[in-house]
This record gives C-alpha cells, sequence and structure tokens, in this order.
C-alpha cells in the first residue's frame, strides 16, 4: 500500500534512507551520509513523501519538492519487486514534468529510471562528494502517458 507520509515514520525512514544511501552509493564514503542526516531528517517532513508500507512495515519512499524528486529509497530486500515503480508513478500522476539528481556511478539507478521514461539532461559535478552526476528529466507526453495511479490507491 502506497500512503502519505505519517510524522510518526520519520525514525523508520531514516533509518532507510541511511542503510540505502550507503549501500547504494559504496563509492562515497559512509561518513557523508552520517555527517547528512540531520539536515534530511529535518528536510523530510518539509517535503511531498510517499511510503510503500505493507504488514505495518516501511518497505520504501519517495520525496518530492516542487518538480525535484529527491530521491527513491527500497529496503535492499525488496528492491526489484515494483516497489520503486510504484513509488515513482504515484509522483509521475502529481507532476507533468519531474527531475531528480543521480550519481553517475551508480547504474542501476540510472537504469531504473531511464527505464521508466527519464532522460539525462545534463552532467554535472556535485560539489559535496566531487563525482559526477547527471540531471535526469521526465516529461508526460503522448508518448510517455501518465500513469493510471490514482489518490484513491493512496491513503
Amino acid at each position: 500500500m502506497i500512503r502519505k507520509f505519517r510524522e510518526n515514520d520519520l525514525d523508520n525512514i531514516m533509518s532507510l534512507w541511511l542503510t540505502a544511501n550507503i549501500e547504494a552509493h559504496s563509492f562515497i564514503d559512509e561518513s557523508y551520509w552520517k555527517n547528512h542526516y540531520d539536515f534530511v531528517k529535518e528536510m523530510i517532513p518539509k517535503a511531498e513523501v510517499f511510503v510503500s508500507e505493507s504488514d505495518g512495515t516501511i518497505n520504501g519512499f519517495i520525496g518530492l519538492i516542487d518538480h525535484n524528486i529527491a530521491g527513491i529509497f527500497v529496503k535492499n530486500s525488496k528492491r526489484s519487486k515494483g516497489i520503486g515503480t510504484e513509488l515513482l508513478n504515484v509522483i509521475k500522476c502529481k507532476r507533468e514534468t519531474l527531475h531528480l539528481h543521480v550519481y553517475k556511478h551508480n547504474r542501476r539507478a540510472i537504469l531504473f529510471y531511464q527505464n521508466a521514461g527519464f532522460e539525462i539532461t545534463a552532467e554535472e559535478i556535485d560539489i559535496d562528494t566531487s563525482e559526477v552526476e547527471y540531471l535526469m528529466t521526465w516529461h508526460q507526453s503522448s508518448l510517455n502517458s501518465k500513469p493510471t495511479t490514482s489518490d484513491k490507491n493512496i491513503s
């Protein structure tokens, strides 16, 4: 089930955020993520966040600020089971254009987003990590139709 973020989700979401970032970004020192933990924890409630939950357990979440996806995070044991796609489709129903940044070394994420209709539109250096990252963009179009997920599927 996909639902809107509730304040009591914050600790579980942050645990997932930290673990998923460390797992997905082995090319970035773990201390980077730990040093940004408090800042992200403060920002999560300010974003539009949706969680994927089953049996009372949060398996993934997506954060959106305006038209920018702050990230999709899915538990390692639940990856490649459609959770990320479900979360992304919820957001695609809410915006006609979406943007996100993804590290060039994160090939799995790049392929995921490309399969979801995103295109690489720019390449830049992340000043904080000195890593190359791509700006990826998705536009709703006749070729890239809007997903059928509706608000009635979100509790």
